[in-house]
């Protein structure tokens, strides 16, 4: 009885196969809309609008041959993907979260990584886990954490100086004039910014010193960077990363190197972050039973406090793992995409020094005659707030969050067949033959939807000829077509839009203008002669 089974199996495979690649795309209503043409049974097109040394060609031609709404190919036959740059059409998927959620295939990677937090949880899930996190992002939380990274921010400006100083004495080189200072030493920004927000992420984030703007030997702050630098890996496409994403099964059958890497690095974070949480409910409870508050200003505290608030209902409540994997999460997006705009941010001062002297003069305006470590916290906060309020540097920091956003793009999955609207007339494909001009788009169940974060912020239809240039001037004069746009910062898709917009923004643009204050002003940022470029992984 088995063998006519087994024999059976392959035949229901290819026929299952046959009708995927040849049957099912023929009722895709996506077919129906125009788009690029396709090259081959397994060529697909995200490369086109995906790779950043290219995408805004690409997303240009699109809108000008095909219109804003655009089919295109994924990795499989009968893939068929929305590819969109209208903005109502945007609108609606970003704030649809229930319908258009993060495929599965992004949520196993991420949580096989860092667990099921925010990055990874959809559904009531998410919306669980977002309720109780919001309250430690509030505006007065934010604030309380400015001494913090006044701190490090200081602590990465006093070790650059030591290197500077350092390269000087061992190549013969002399202070410029009564400032300490020598001129010539070529850095990695980078790699230094990503310790010094690491440790600012740890500090914020669970009280926790990683000390790796000093060295690099902590045990969580490696663990951390080795899983992350897997996640890239991964993200790259590697064949057996995407073969493990479908048959996770290969992980315990044949484990590779990456394999037993994100298993020791997520043992110790287990461990020692494991521990921090249950030191963190003891100190909790036992300042609670004095009569008191414990009165830690970390996101873990505060998160644990938020947890336990008595007008939470109990089944609204997160469990320790939750707690853990969003402490994941905020070490994650908190370290990774915040160094990436701070390392851009100076790219562009260096590469257009009459901004990066603009910005610096008005930036020196605020610069106390005492050393930034002889404030005292309440100082601090007072000089935070005269910079938050500084006209250009923000138009420094939107224009370039805008040209070069942390997160290229990003996919949703339509969970249930839906009809998108759209503000620009969609040619389309009827079933008599005919094209006409609708305002909709049909979406059926399962399909993805490309959101091109970069291609909506440099769409030069809506930010004006100029749109991929670097011109912070704009921002006093934008075009009327911005106003229309999506987005939870300034009008840009930088942060995301809708209920999964990114709940660290408030965070982020703090420790951005604080770094940036503290490294202009005692700084010179030039090019070196090493190749820059932008990676989408």
């Amino acid at each position: 009885m088995l063998a006519p089974f087994l024999l059976a199996v392959p035949g229901v495979l290819l026929t299952y196969l046959l009708y995927l690649i040849f049957i099912q795309p023929r009722y895709n209503p996506l077919r129906n809309l125009p788009g690029p043409p396709s090259k081959g049974l397994f060529r697909d097109q995200l490369g086109m609008v995906m790779n950043p040394s290219v995408s805004p060609r690409t997303h240009e031609h699109f809108v000008k041959t095909y219109g804003r709404n655009v089919m295109i190919r994924g990795v499989l036959p009968w893939d068929q993907r929305l590819f969109t740059l209208d903005p109502v059409t945007l609108a609606h998927v970003m704030k649809h979260s229930h319908i258009y959620e993060k495929p599965w295939q992004s949520r196993r990677l991420i949580t096989g990584l860092i667990g099921c937090g925010m990055l990874a949880a959809e559904g009531a899930v998410h919306k669980r886990q977002r309720r109780v996190a919001t309250p430690a992002f509030s505006v007065q939380n934010m604030r309380d954490l400015v001494p913090l990274m006044f701190a490090k921010g200081d602590e990465l400006k006093e070790k650059w100086m030591e290197m500077i100083r350092d390269a000087s004495s061992q190549h013969g080189g002399e202070e410029k004039k009564g400032t300490g200072i020598v001129e010539g030493l070529k850095l990695d920004v980078c790699h230094w910014v990503s310790r010094a927000t690491f440790d600012v992420i740890g500090s914020a984030g669970f009280d926790y010193q990683f000390n790796a703007i000093q060295n690099e030997t902590n045990e969580l702050f490696s663990a951390y960077k080795e899983m992350f630098e897997v996640a890239i890996s991964q993200q790259s496409g590697a064949l057996r990363s995407l073969a493990v994403i479908y048959f996770p099964v290969l992980d315990t059958l044949i484990p590779n190197k990456a394999t037993h890497t994100v298993r020791r690095c997520q043992e110790v974070i287990r461990r020692v972050a494991g521990n921090l949480i249950q030191e963190k409910k003891r100190k909790i409870a036992e300042a609670e039973a004095q009569g008191k508050t414990h009165q830690g200003k970390d996101l873990l505290t505060l998160l644990l406090k938020s947890n336990a608030a008595a007008d939470l209902p109990p089944e609204q409540r997160i469990s320790d793992a939750d707690i853990l994997h969003n402490i994941n999460t905020f070490m994650f997006a908190g370290s990774d995409t915040s160094s990436l705009a701070i390392t851009w941010m100076l790219y562009l001062l260096a590469r257009y020094p009459d901004v990066q002297a603009r910005l610096r003069t008005e930036l020196l305006a605020l610069l106390p005659p005492t050393s930034l470590s002889a404030l005292t916290p309440d100082e601090v906060s007072r000089l935070y707030a005269g910079i938050a309020e500084l006209k250009f540097l923000e138009n420094v920091i939107r224009e370039a969050m805008r040209l070069i956003p942390p997160v290229h793009s990003s996919a949703r999955v339509a969970t249930r067949d839906d009809v998108l609207p759209a503000a620009t007339p969609v040619p389309t494909r009827m079933p008599d033959g005919s094209i006409q001009e609708v305002r909709e788009v049909r979406v059926p169940k399962g399909a993805f939807i490309h959101v091109p974060v970069e291609g909506f912020n440099l769409d030069r239809e809506v930010w004006g000829p100029d749109g991929w240039a670097f011109k912070p001037d704009r921002w006093d004069n934008l075009p009327e077509a911005v106003a229309s746009q999506p987005g939870l910062y300034n009008n840009t898709l930088t942060f995301s839009a809708g209920p999964r917009s990114c709940i660290g923004m408030r965070f982020s643009i703090i420790e951005i203008k604080t770094f940036l204050f503290i490294l202009i002003t005692h700084f010179t940022f030039a090019e070196s002669d090493e190749k820059v470029g932008k990676a989408n992984v």
